[in-house]
């Protein structure tokens, strides 16, 4: 049963779009009025006046005047009508501003403070389970309430600090620091634009090239044009913005999910591989990074946020090591797990087929007491050793509900007390959403956070929606942010500093239900960058925005942190197709999918060949190509051809199955058109979509097909290079 969610609060003139006074500006100060209510001449009130959070106390009523002679009255008081009119002036005066000295200076101080807009909706955060989660709380409404003047004194405090760096100087602000200059001046720019200065750093140039404080190591990301991993500048401070980002996310589960601090939670997470560059810094995926600092590992001990994982079984490089040492602690602690969780949706399904892999093994562990001579990690062997104590009934259970057939509901047959999952299904991860109902019954799915390698951006403040109406606040202080009006520069395009410039748009100016393309400017060093995620505006909180993560920009295929865009699909098969000239036969189509309906996901690429030899049919072709294994290392050749991170994805961790090429018969593509216009499409403007998804598509091609082949090998793939 879902918890009871708390209403949200706020004063219902704001509501019609009343213009409100906002907080005193500044990231740590408190709001102090949220409201305003005129005092009105005349009003008899019996009570005190509630504005947002000032209580303005009224005059009791006044006793009843004895019954007398109205007219003789009037007679009475007529000479000093002008008098008792003058005296009801200044009662009201007195009554406004004498009584309340801080009523005048809130009106006053309305005139000068950033106004919040009509469209932002008023709400407060709470009940707070305790006083520590309160602050939070109190935190998030203070950011959110003066998102625009947060938002000004960020970008401020970047450029005051960074004035003096080569790429600032560059552009002539001179030390200003106002918004104005800044957008006129510095460019937009993508990661191709700042290549050259990022493999300056990581070749160990220490100057302030577009940090003033020293890059401590880069944060690894996939994507670039040329198939290597971005690396993303960072600096030792940005730690503590993520750990603070970090530090809100249980006080707003808390809201939605009492009783938190009763249990644990069963996490899988891993850390990854570290290089190091020519200069000497480590390049590392963001996770990692975070995993293996002070920040998690001395963490002080908070009830509601313990796992099951000892962190010596997080921080083991062996992927086998780590999970079977993180999935027997919970198998231990079955009884204390109330949520279960990874990063990514992903990486739990990961955790699921390894345990239907490992489940004999595991029980017999439990049941002897006696870890797995597997385990050779001493730190890991010597904790999980600690906690293992024979018991043989939890192994009977185990194995009793792991050897049946119907897997269906394993996470709460396993863990009973389970409450929801915590991993990532917005945006690809959205596809693996079936599955994980499947296997936990049912259990909601919290979405908790927005974060990449270049930045962390916000959370979700209701983090048990359903997945498909997941939203994130973004929080104005952990970088500046500006959005790119999506719709009129489509995608494929590059892009135009100029026009790009003209467009973009602040953080309080979005509007509901528009999509944009995040730009960030951040402490580390990046100024106005694009980091390619599409969102669209699905409402405010305060003064803050919300958004919907729609997609990355060009991205077609993604299993898990991998992202493959048309271009680099498009050489990998060029370089595959390559294989096929000695046999006289070409790919004269293609397209692609993502399969994850098994464990792991892998890419599934679509070919329909041409036999160049006329007095050959396609299927001599095919033939001859299968007898020889040549479409086996087409597979491979793509393999090597996609980029660092799927590769290290299939080799390091196993999280990618080997590729699929799928041969579909001759004449398929053209079925596949014909279907697309009688659909509507337009037959001068249609091409062959590059990666498809929609089920009755997929079923077209899957009934045309005629051989299948999976890459044979692993691909080549080296952790002790930064490009790879």
């Amino acid at each position: 049963m879902l918890p009871h969610k708390a209403p949200a609060l706020g004063c219902p003139a704001r509501r019609r779009g009343v213009t409100v006074a906002s907080a005193s500006l500044g990231l740590l100060g408190s709001p102090r009025v949220r409201g305003d209510r005129r005092c009105r001449a005349g009003a008899r009130p019996t009570g005190a006046r509630v504005s947002g959070d000032v209580r303005i106390p009224t005059r009791p009523r006044g006793l009843r005047c004895r019954a007398m002679d109205l007219h003789a009255l009037t007679r009475l008081v007529r000479p000093f009508r002008f008098l008792i009119l003058l005296l009801c002036c200044l009662i009201i005066h007195h009554s406004c501003f004498q009584i309340h000295p801080q009523c005048w200076k809130r009106r006053v101080k309305m005139a000068v403070e950033t106004v919040v807009p009509a469209k932002a909706n008023p709400a407060k955060l709470g009940p707070a389970a305790n006083e520590k989660d309160a602050e939070k709380l109190r935190f998030i409404e203070e950011m959110t309430t003066n998102a625009d003047a947060v938002q000004e004194k960020v970008l401020a405090e970047i450029l005051a600090r960074n004035a003096e760096t080569e790429y600032l100087r560059r552009y002539g602000l001179g030390g200003v620091t106002d918004r104005a200059t800044f957008k006129a001046k510095v460019p937009v720019v993508t990661y191709e634009d700042l290549q050259s200065e990022i493999q300056r750093i990581a070749n160990g140039d220490r100057s302030a090239i577009l940090s003033a404080h020293p890059i401590s190591e880069f944060l690894t990301s996939s994507g670039t044009s040329a198939g290597e991993r971005k690396l993303m500048p960072t600096i030792k401070e940005e730690l503590d913005r993520r750990q603070l980002l970090y530090s809100l996310l249980m006080p707003v589960m808390n809201l939605y999910v009492p009783g938190l601090d009763k249990g644990k939670g069963l996490y899988f997470l891993f850390v990854k591989s570290e290089t190091k560059t020519p200069g000497g810094l480590k390049a590392r995926p963001v996770l990692t990074s975070y995993y293996k600092s002070e920040h998690f590992k001395s963490r002080p001990y908070d009830p509601y946020n313990v796992y099951t994982s000892p962190t010596a079984a997080i921080l083991c490089a062996d992927a086998f090591q780590s999970m079977y040492a993180q999935m027997l602690c919970g198998l231990l602690q079955r009884h204390d797990v109330l949520r279960v969780g990874a990063v990514f949706a992903s990486g739990l399904l990961r955790a699921i087929r390894f345990l239907q892999l490992h489940w004999q093994e595991l029980s017999q562990d439990i049941a002897a007491g006696a870890l797995t001579v597997k385990i050779t990690d001493p730190s890991v062997r010597a904790v999980v050793s600690e906690l293992l104590k024979p018991d043989p009934e939890l192994a009977r259970l185990i194995a009793v509900e792991c050897s049946k057939g119907d897997w269906a509901g394993i996470i709460t047959r396993i863990w009973p007390n389970t409450k929801y999952l915590d991993v990532i299904v917005t945006g690809a991860m959205a596809q693996y959403i079936p599955t994980l109902e499947y296997y936990s019954e049912g259990l909601p799915m919290a979405c908790t956070m927005y974060a990449s390698s270049e930045c962390y951006f916000g959370l979700n403040l209701k983090p048990m929606c359903d997945p498909s109406e997941v939203s994130y606040t973004i929080m104005p202080n952990m970088a500046y942010f500006e959005f790119l009006p999506h719709g009129d520069c489509g995608d494929g395009q590059s892009h135009r500093p100029g026009r790009d410039k003209a467009q973009l748009v602040d953080l309080a100016d979005v509007e509901v239900g528009k999509e944009y393309e995040l730009v960030i400017t951040t402490y580390a060093g990046l100024n106005r960058y694009r980091v390619g995620d599409i969102l669209r505006v699905s409402g405010f909180y305060n003064a803050a925005p919300q958004f919907r993560f729609v997609r990355r920009k060009n991205v077609l295929l993604s299993i898990e942190s991998d992202k493959t865009d048309e271009s680099e699909l498009q050489k990998a098969v060029e370089t595959a197709s390559a294989l096929l000239r000695p046999y006289a036969a070409n790919v004269v189509e293609y397209t692609s999918h993502a399969d994850t309906k098994a464990i792991p996901g892998h890419y599934v690429i679509y070919w329909e060949l041409l036999a160049k030899d006329k007095s050959a049919s396609a299927a001599e072709a095919v033939g001859a190509l299968a007898r020889d294994e040549v479409m086996e290392r087409c597979c491979l050749a793509m393999e090597e051809a996609l980029n660092s991170v799927y590769r290290q994805s299939r080799v390091a961790d196993g999280s990618i199955g080997p590729l699929e090429i799928r041969v579909v018969r001759g004449g398929t593509f053209e079925e596949l058109m014909d279907y697309a216009i009688s659909r509507g499409a337009s037959i001068n403007q249609y091409k062959v979509p590059r990666c498809v998804s929609f089920p009755p598509i997929l079923e077209l091609l899957d009934s045309r097909v005629v051989s299948a082949h999976f890459s044979p090998a692993l691909p080549r793939w080296s952790p002790h290079r930064s490009g790879n």
